[in-house]
């Protein structure tokens, strides 16, 4: 199979799935048809009445007669106004149909995609699909397959009438017609080289500002507004020159269309006048030819844009079908849905890598237990290994070799959203969204009240915090919440993970950030979250671990110590000891 022909014969798959997506709507569709092939016999309708008009009224001096066809030309264009726009509406609204029905369908499953997707994929590139990519899809159906369909009904009606009509005089007119299929051909080529890049150069576009704009106090701290201010000028200057490549064609293209078109039209004039002068032909035929030219060559012009606008459609259905037919989710085969968990967590000789070699594994044979309503700290060096086993454990990535058991059993046995349901994380840096602060916290849950927030917040003393916000557990979050402190961020987040009531709770390294007066706050927020469920805390700082009844030391992905905290202080030459004599005996408060 050639290269060509595999290309069209993936299209004419991509054309099929697409089409797919209409069944919903296949009623509307065939109204479109047949509204299509409606208008084709009606356009050709008034040329004809016309010719009628002036062969058999005018010539003779009927004005009762010319009269009577004049009205019925009304009625046909009349009729043909409605049936236009009854057919770009549903045209339109089929699009809209499909966009609305897949932009959901590919939003869910980016929210089921594991995060190592997001890991390696810029977050512009998803923006790109779910919104740019969709709505060049709509224009599939409202400027490329239906409305394709009627133009080509459309001179293939003309085309006959012509015929019928005086085919000597069509075969003149036509003459020039192969240098018409010939400059659309190019025109269409160099336009899809055009919006091919165009796709590239914005995918890349909205890639550069979304991190830009996410990062533009790192930006401004370090004064480097004119470097990326440049790079920015670069990114734009390529995808205005894609798009001033695809103007040229249409500059050069049009033009050439009307040349050959009043070429035509001289040869049918050239012609038809001899016509009439030896009555081969007749004074309304060629009153009528002007017509269908101009009905011949408008479509035939247009055509090619929109057969651009079709490709350019498939190309962005291909690029959204592509991320559809991505696996990388967390099989949900689990059929475990408890109400409640014991909360018992065991890690059975786990060995994990990101990129699947065991030779780069992150977590290296890492065996522990916790016991029901214990806290268990973690500690360890910056890539040691701590957030990939919160990570694990909530079964965003899959683990390479051993087991992980929740209440002695396997984690992949559970309902994966029955598990995440009694699991709760609170991250060292909280996203919030825009919204408000209830909203935050109970993350739209339809099943959790107002007043169990309240109750919530008052219980980790968020509550007093909340109130002295304008506005109260109404006030407007900003995005990211950038108007609040780090520590207001994290007792919102405490709120959070409190009132979902978890079974097994993960802090992870939820105080590194926080000045010490607010860590007080936030130490009693964590007290009281961790009393009587599994608790997994993951600590820069020390201080924050007194209350763990053991203590996991990784060290380069593999468990160097594992007990109670007073048991790895004994250890003479310890990891844990010597992380501890740093933090205190610098800080000037490490007890004799």
């Amino acid at each position: 199979m050639t290269e060509n022909t595999a290309t069209t014969s993936g299209r004419a798959h991509l054309a099929s799935r697409l089409m797919a997506l209409v069944r919903p709507y296949q009623g509307v569709l065939l109204l479109t048809i047949a509204l299509a092939i409606a208008l084709a016999l009606l356009a050709i309708m008034r040329p004809k009445l016309l010719q009628v008009m002036v062969d058999d009224h005018v010539a003779v001096g009927d004005v009762a007669g010319m009269s009577r066809v004049a009205l019925l030309i009304a009625g046909v264009l009349l009729v043909e106004v409605v049936l236009r726009y009854v057919f770009l509406y549903y045209t339109d609204w089929i699009g809209q149909m499909v966009v609305r029905d897949l932009r959901v369908r590919v939003y869910n499953h980016v929210l089921r995609l594991n995060l190592s997707y997001f890991d390696r994929t810029p977050v512009g590139q998803s923006t790109t699909r779910t919104i740019n990519d969709i709505e060049a899809i709509n224009t599939v159906f409202a400027e490329g397959s239906i409305t394709i369909l009627a133009d080509l009904l459309a001179l293939a009606a003309v085309m006959g009438i012509m015929f019928y009509t005086s085919w000597k005089l069509t075969l003149v007119v036509l003459s020039v017609f192969p240098l018409l299929l010939w400059g659309s051909y190019r025109f269409k080529e160099s336009v899809r080289q055009s919006y091919e890049k165009v796709r590239t150069h914005i995918a890349a576009m909205n890639s550069f500002l979304q991190e830009r704009i996410s990062g533009m106090r790192t930006v401004q701290v370090f004064n480097a507004e004119e470097q990326e201010a440049q790079k920015f000028r670069q990114i734009n200057r390529a995808y205005t020159e894609a798009n001033l490549r695809s103007i040229l064609a249409y500059a050069i293209f049009f033009p050439v269309v009307d040349i050959i078109s009043a070429l035509s039209l001289g040869l049918m004039v050239w012609y038809g006048a001899r016509g009439v002068l030896s009555e081969e032909v007749t004074i309304g035929t060629l009153v009528a030819f002007p017509l269908y030219i101009s009905m011949l060559y408008r479509p035939v012009r247009m055509l090619a844009d929109k057969f651009n606008t079709l490709q350019m459609g498939l190309i962005a259905a291909e690029r959204v079908f592509h991320l559809l037919e991505n696996k990388n989710t967390a099989a949900n085969t689990g059929t475990l849905r408890p109400e409640r968990l014991r909360g018992l967590v065991e890690f059975d000789q786990v060995w994990f890598s990101y990129t699947g070699q065991l030779d780069e594994a992150v977590l290296k044979g890492v065996s522990f237990r916790i016991e029901p309503g214990e806290t268990l700290a973690i500690v360890g060096s910056t890539g040691s290994g701590k957030t990939t086993i919160i990570s694990l454990l909530n079964r965003f990535y899959e683990i390479s070799s051993g087991s992980i058991r929740i209440d002695g059993r396997d984690l992949r046995e559970y309902d994966l959203y029955a598990l995440r349901r009694r699991m709760a994380v609170v991250l060292q840096d909280p996203f919030l969204f825009s919204g408000t602060v209830l909203e935050n916290i109970t993350l739209h849950d339809p099943g959790i009240r107002e007043e169990q927030v309240i109750e919530a917040a008052k219980t980790i003393g968020a509550h007093d915090f909340i109130l002295r916000l304008p506005g109260g557990y109404q006030y407007a979050v900003q995005e990211r919440g950038q108007a609040l402190s780090m520590g207001q961020r994290q007792l919102i987040a405490f709120v959070r993970a409190l009132v979902f009531n978890p079974d097994i709770l993960i802090l992870d390294e939820a105080t590194s950030s926080i000045d010490p007066e607010t860590e007080g706050v936030i130490q009693y927020a964590i007290e009281r979250l961790i009393a009587r469920r599994t608790s997994i805390v993951i600590a820069h700082r020390l201080s924050t671990i007194r209350h763990a009844k053991n203590i996991l030391v990784l060290e380069r992905g593999e468990v160097r110590e594992f007990g109670p905290p007073d048991e790895l202080l004994a250890i003479e030459g310890g990891r844990y000891r010597e992380l501890y004599e740093k933090q205190f005996l610098t800080a000037g408060t490490l007890e004799a």
